[in-house]
Parts: C-alpha cells; structure tokens; sequence
C-alpha cells in the first residue's frame, strides 16, 4: 500500500512539474508582467527581463530565465544608467524603465536552416588542453549548443521552450529569444575593466556606460593586470598559444602547444590582444560559467559580449583596469 501511494504521489508530482514547464510558452513570457518576490524556478517575467537587458547590452551572461548574481548585475547597471537607485533588484519602477527600451516580442519564432545543422561539429573535446591540441577544429559540439549560443540561451532552456522537437532538421521552426542588438555605438571611448564586481564596461566620452557585460577576470594565483592599456587588435576565430612559462594547473608538458580555432577553443571565438604582453579579452567555451569562476589572469567574456566588444573598439582604445568592490568570489577555473 505504501509502494502504491508513492508512485501515485511521485506521478502527481511530475505531472505538476510538467503543468509548470508548458506554462513557459511564447504568449506567456511575451505576455508577462512584472510581479514581485524572487522565483526560485525558470520564471517567464525574469526570462522577459533578460532579454530585454541583453538587447539594451547590459548583459545578463547566459539567459537562463533565472535569477542570478549575473542578472543582478545586469539590473544594477541598467538601474544606474537609467537614473535608479541601483539594489540589483527587479522592481516595478525598474521594470517599467526596461519594458520601455523595447516594444518587440522577447521571444520569436526562428526556423532552423541547412548552415545550423551542416556543422562542421565537433562531437568530443577532451578536458585537457594538451589533447585539445590534437584536434583540428574546436567547433560546437552538436545543433543545439550552435543555435544556444546563437540566441544567448542555455541549451536547458532552448529545449525547455521547445519540448519534443529535434534539431538536426533544417525547415525546424523553435521558439527563441530576440536578442537583435541594435549596431555598435559610434562614440565609444574607452574600456573598464572592475575587477572587484567583475565587469566590463564600455564608455562614452563623457563616461555614460554604453554597454555593461559580466566577466571573469584573473584569480589570486593569476591576477588580471592593474593600470592603463590599449587594444592591439581583434582577431575573430583566433587559435590558442600556450606558453609553458604560464605553468596552468592541469597541464604537465613543458612544451608549447597550439590549439586549433572554433568556438569551443580556450578562448573563444575572439581574442581582443591587449598592449600588455600576454593578457587580452577574449570569449569562451562555457558562457554558464561567467562571473562565477576565475580566469589565467585574462578578461573573459561569452562568446556573444566578445564578439559584440569587438565591434564596438579599434586599435588604440583605451582599456583601464580598477579595483572596483569585491564581491562574492567564485570557484577556480582554468
């Protein structure tokens, strides 16, 4: 008897659970309101918020559709862009503000094309750096991870929108975030990097923040530089140098060794090269990992913020490192 009333209360529990999943459809997150408390599952308002956030260019880091230390970040910097008291939190007031940078659906419907699906993919990459070294090609692992990053979205999520269809067919139509930027702004004139929030921050001559975007910046056995540099250059698809002087946890040779280009390279998908010898700006293969874990001393971003940085400075612009307040600090993280 007591076998029979588990397994009926197990099935009711997982069928409440599925009644919560199919209420995040595109009319109820397109649809949604604010509300206040802070949700502890995938809630559509905050989903709403994040896309909004992420086309306004203060970054959430992954939109996952929950709250996090990334997304109190990112309403923080929108609060004091806007005027607000900056707490982190989504209030009303702050709500209203973000609702008004955008009157288009947050979520849209996107059919997947032959490119998506074409690859070329690359099914396994080892955790070693030394491995990684032998293949020819960092590339996404598989559809799903391509068209996740594509629109900035957990895999979870993107396939919690999407129950039941596959994504290996071209002519597939999903539900995705609208995460359209609008093109690089003009008057950009320099880069913070705060090393204590961990952000970076993209300014206008007159300091006004043009675009805020989540990272992770250096760690005490390899701390990010102090001071004033200046961009180099930015290389897309870039490959990886290893330099044996810079002695990682986990990697055993004493020789360098070249990684091959992609986005699942160490990384990223750009490196934005730095006046100071070795450090730069880059992406990364693990974009759910932002702000919460450490770096070899570089600044790293999501493939997605990297790339939009890149469009955003030249060679020449200014990049100053502060100390800013430190926060919570995360895991380490090769």
């Amino acid at each position: 008897m007591i076998r029979l009333l588990l397994v009926i209360f197990a099935a009711f529990v997982l069928a409440c659970s599925v009644a919560r999943a199919a209420k995040l459809d595109m009319t109820t997150v397109n649809q949604a309101q604010f509300a206040a408390g802070e949700p502890k599952d995938v809630n559509p308002a905050v989903l709403k918020a994040q896309i909004l956030l992420d086309r306004a260019r203060f970054s959430p880091g992954l939109i996952d559709g929950r709250i996090s230390e990334n997304f109190a970040k990112a309403v923080a910097a929108f609060q004091t862009a806007s005027g607000i008291q900056p707490d982190g939190k989504l209030t009303q007031e702050t709500w209203d503000k973000l609702m008004a940078t955008s009157a288009n659906p947050v979520l849209v419907t996107y059919e997947v094309t032959r490119k998506d699906v074409r690859g070329p993919f690359t099914k396994r990459i080892p955790n070693r750096m030394e491995k990684m070294a032998r293949l020819p090609r960092l590339g996404y692992r598989n559809a799903v991870e391509k068209l996740a990053e594509r629109f900035h979205i957990s895999e979870q999520l993107l396939r919690r929108l999407n129950p039941g269809i596959g994504f290996r067919k071209a002519g597939t139509m999903l539900v995705v975030p609208d995460v359209g930027r609008d093109g690089p702004p003009a008057a950009v004139a320099s880069v913070e990097v705060d090393k204590g929030a961990r952000l970076v921050r993209v300014l206008d001559p007159s300091g006004r923040w043009l675009a805020v975007y989540p990272a992770s910046i250096g760690s005490e056995e390899k701390p990010a530089p102090s001071g004033m540099a200046e961009v180099k250059r930015v290389v897309h698809n870039p490959t990886y140098h290893y330099d044996p002087h810079f002695a990682f946890k986990g990697v055993k040779t004493r020789r360098p060794f070249t990684i091959a280009a992609g986005p699942n390279n160490p990384v990223g998908s750009v490196w934005i090269d730095l006046s100071i010898e070795s450090y730069g700006i880059h992406g990364t293969p693990e974009p759910g990992k932002i702000g919460t874990t450490f770096s070899h001393g570089c600044i790293r971003l999501t493939n997605w913020d990297a790339e939009d940085l890149g469009s955003m400075v030249q060679q020449g612009t200014k990049v100053s490192f502060t100390e800013g307040l430190a926060d919570a600090g995360g895991e380490g993280s090769h």
